[in-house]
């Protein structure tokens, strides 16, 4: 039986470093790496939920007008089967210092947009946002 995949809404962030380098994550019991964030709750914006996301996950204290909206894409979802990620995306303000994983974040690491090297990406990461980042530095 086939049917039409479920829609999974997600924000994210593309985040870079001072060398153009961009911050990818890798939750717990999961092997492909893609962008922070996740999943807006009830009555928060894109903007809100990605800056709570943000902060939960990695400690970093952005605040939602900081956040600089790219655009909506959708992906196949890296960690659910049969299942579509509609992503807000928004840029947000360059890493000066470190950053530390928490809750449900396993790993980070950061990675040439232009030759990311031999990791799992998510489809969106790999298709739309890592391409996005690339062009910007071409």
């Amino acid at each position: 039986m086939t049917g039409s995949p479920a829609v999974l809404r997600i924000v994210a962030a593309l985040l870079v470093d001072t060398e153009g380098r961009a911050l990818l994550v890798r939750k717990a019991g999961t092997t492909r790496f893609m962008q922070p964030g996740g999943k807006p709750e009830a009555g928060e914006s894109a903007a809100e939920a990605l800056s709570r996301e943000l902060a939960e996950e990695l400690g970093l204290a952005i605040r939602p007008q900081e956040l600089r909206y790219v655009g909506r894409f959708a992906a196949d979802a890296a960690n659910e089967a049969d299942t579509i990620v509609d992503a807000e995306i928004f840029d947000a303000p360059v890493i000066l210092g470190p950053v530390s994983v928490f809750e449900e974040i396993e790993e980070l690491m950061w990675v040439d947009p232009v030759a990311p090297g031999d990791i799992e990406l998510a489809p969106l990461s790999r298709d739309i946002l890592l391409p996005l980042l690339a062009a910007r530095l071409t």
